[in-house]
């Protein structure tokens, strides 16, 4: 085995799945179409966004545009590896390869989380804040946002691929996973980790849980507001501006909280294998469907591109 890193490591091997082998071939056909549902969904809402001028100017959906770019993406790191170790014997990705594999999906999972945020604080400046709302929601104030919702992620990232490039692997150099996410690889290391697992206990969780708090306070605020809207026809309408992202936040945060907010185990088993594949897999697949058939401005922008480019 060639020695051309810190680690001393070249390949590493990906568990996958542990199902039975006449399973496996039935995950193949089944995470394509997902990623192929996923790759369509997300493209389309770019597209659609970028196209229709009255979703562009309007900061939910430019929001949403950037939403679905990170969900693009967050699973385009992983999908597209783990098909191709679906259909080969050896399971392997290169030492180098698994470190970008991790920049990329840490970077772009937490831009997801950060764009969320910033959703839930349009959400709540729209409903709560209304008379001020075309300030507060300011082209140059949606900028900010987007902008911090992608640099903090990126250095975040870089920092713990650095750390993680510096520890050296077992002998088996088996990763107990389907891809290189980071606490299974602290799970083979030989050397010592207690750097990293401060870093994920302190920096990491407040980056994580950091958002997740502004949406509940938005939300909070939000909901507190609707409740004092005299008509129930006031209520319905009000909720339903913020139905499609509380679905969103609901899924993306359901999912990931299972791995990463419960004590860690290395022999976590199938459970966390289905709540991986929920979010790297199903939730940004599901993403564009829920604000598409959820969001009737959406539908109406849809109807109004087709009408244009077909008359």
């Amino acid at each position: 085995m060639k020695h051309g890193n810190s680690s001393g490591t070249s390949e590493l091997f990906l568990r996958g799945f542990p199902t039975h082998p006449e399973f496996q071939g039935l995950l193949f056909p089944l995470f394509l179409s997902m990623y192929l549902l996923t790759l369509l969904g997300n493209v389309t809402i770019i597209l659609l966004i970028r196209i229709d001028v009255q979703l562009l100017q309007a900061p939910m959906y430019f929001f949403l545009s950037h939403l679905a770019l990170a969900d693009l993406g967050f699973t385009s790191s992983i999908v597209p590896k783990v098909l191709v170790n679906l259909l080969s014997q050896e399971k392997t990705i290169s030492y180098h390869g698994c470190l970008t594999q991790m920049y990329f999906y840490m970077c772009f999972g937490n831009s997801d989380s950060f764009l969320l945020a910033a959703m839930a604080y349009d959400r709540y400046v729209a409903i709560c804040c209304p008379l001020s709302y075309s300030v507060r929601m300011s082209c140059k104030r949606c900028l900010l946002l987007a902008t911090v919702s992608w640099i903090i992620p990126i250095i975040h990232s870089l920092v713990y691929t650095l750390l993680m490039s510096r520890i050296s692997f077992c002998d088996s150099e088996e990763i107990p996973h389907f891809f290189c996410d980071i606490y299974p690889l602290l799970d083979i290391a030989c050397s010592d980790t207690s750097a990293i697992g401060m870093l994920l206990l302190t920096e990491g969780v407040v980056e994580v849980l950091g958002p997740f708090v502004l949406i509940v306070v938005s939300y909070a605020y939000i909901f507190y507001t609707i409740m004092k809207i005299p008509s129930d026809t006031g209520k319905r309408k009000a909720f339903s501006t913020c139905g499609s992202h509380l679905a969103v936040v609901v899924l993306f945060y359901g999912t990931v909280s299972w791995v990463y907010f419960k004590p860690h185990s290395k022999n976590s088993g199938h459970k966390d294998t289905v709540a991986a594949v929920m979010y790297t897999m199903v939730t940004p697949m599901l993403n564009p469907f829920i604000y598409s058939l959820r969001n009737s401005e959406m539908k109406a922008a849809l109807k109004r591109v087709i009408r244009q480019r077909f008359q």
